[in-house]
């Protein structure tokens, strides 16, 4: 799909991947039960999807039947000088639909087949990455709808879903009420909102954060444990304005803060849903919303 030259060629080679990603999510769906599942668009940048040594292109370029130098011009091509900032998220589904398309066909053909299969509904939420703007946010939302109804007039079947967005930059936090708008839910991206905010690569800082902290600057890594002045300011913008666009919009936060208790509490105390964090830090993120709720309950009580 990365080396096709255009939309037909991409087309082609994202019908091979739907019955993939697609057979993927039946499987997730089933495990799930009926729990309710967020799924993330399409977020790395394209070029980490490709072969960057000599050895691994000429691999890969005999495994596809290509010619190797296509496959290393086209490396060179949509390599970044910042990934991080770059030609990823929501950008990746606006310059090419089609991906966003494919995935959101995967999703809704997978969760009718895996209603079908177990007899629970499938609670879905559709995250649209990394925006900065109402539009983009629109647009690709736009193309999932479209989807969806195309799906259910095909299969005649029903759908349970609602599209939503990661909160990733601090101007999107500026924006959450215009956003909320159209976004159903909201999920703040902390660790790249970290690396926004401070202006900070989080793969670059171990070699000053420490200085930092020693110092006195900071008290804490900012990507350990929410920094609640600035990043934690930008969240609370972010929910009240939501909020006072849809009342009921829900809120969370996704990345390892979501596994540190003082990140937690901190969620908590500014009333986000839900916390998301990687599998092994679940068990610290249940103990320490509970602590975080009971101290709360207790604290009213007194």
């Amino acid at each position: 799909m990365i080396l096709a030259e255009d939309e037909q060629a991409r087309r082609a080679a994202l019908a091979k991947l739907l019955p993939m990603q697609r057979a993927d999510f039946v499987e997730l769906f089933e495990i799930m039960h009926g729990l309710p599942v967020t799924i993330r668009l399409l977020d790395p940048p394209l070029h980490e999807f490709l072969p960057h040594t000599q050895g691994e292109i000429e691999e890969v370029a005999r495994v596809m039947n290509t010619d190797p130098r296509k496959l290393a011009d086209r490396a060179r091509e949509l390599s970044e000088f910042n990934p991080m900032l770059g030609f990823r998220g929501v950008r990746l589904a606006i310059a090419y639909p089609e991906i966003a398309e494919m995935q959101a066909r995967a999703l809704f053909e997978a969760a009718i087949e895996a209603a079908k299969r177990t007899g629970d509904s499938v609670v879905l939420e559709v995250m649209v990455p990394l925006i900065a703007t109402k539009v983009e946010f629109d647009l690709i939302k736009a193309r999932i709808d479209a989807t969806a109804q195309a799906v259910i007039k095909e299969t005649g079947g029903k759908l349970n879903y609602s599209v939503g967005t990661m909160i990733e930059l601090p101007r999107a936090c500026l924006m959450a009420g215009e956003i909320a708008e159209t976004a159903e839910f909201f999920s703040f991206g902390t660790n790249d909102l970290t690396q926004t905010t401070f202006g900070i690569s989080r793969d670059d800082a171990a070699s000053f954060l420490g200085t930092y902290i020693a110092k006195g600057i900071l008290t804490v890594d900012p990507f350990i444990s929410v920094d609640r002045d600035g990043v934690g300011e930008l969240v609370k913008i972010g929910v009240a304005r939501g909020r006072k666009t849809r009342p009921n919009i829900k809120v969370g936060i996704c990345g390892e803060h979501g596994g540190d208790p003082a990140s937690v509490a901190f969620c908590h105390e500014i009333g986000l849903d839900y916390v998301s964090c990687s599998p092994y830090r679940v068990p610290i993120a249940r103990l320490a919303a509970a602590q975080a709720a009971l101290g709360k309950e207790i604290a009213s009580q007194a």
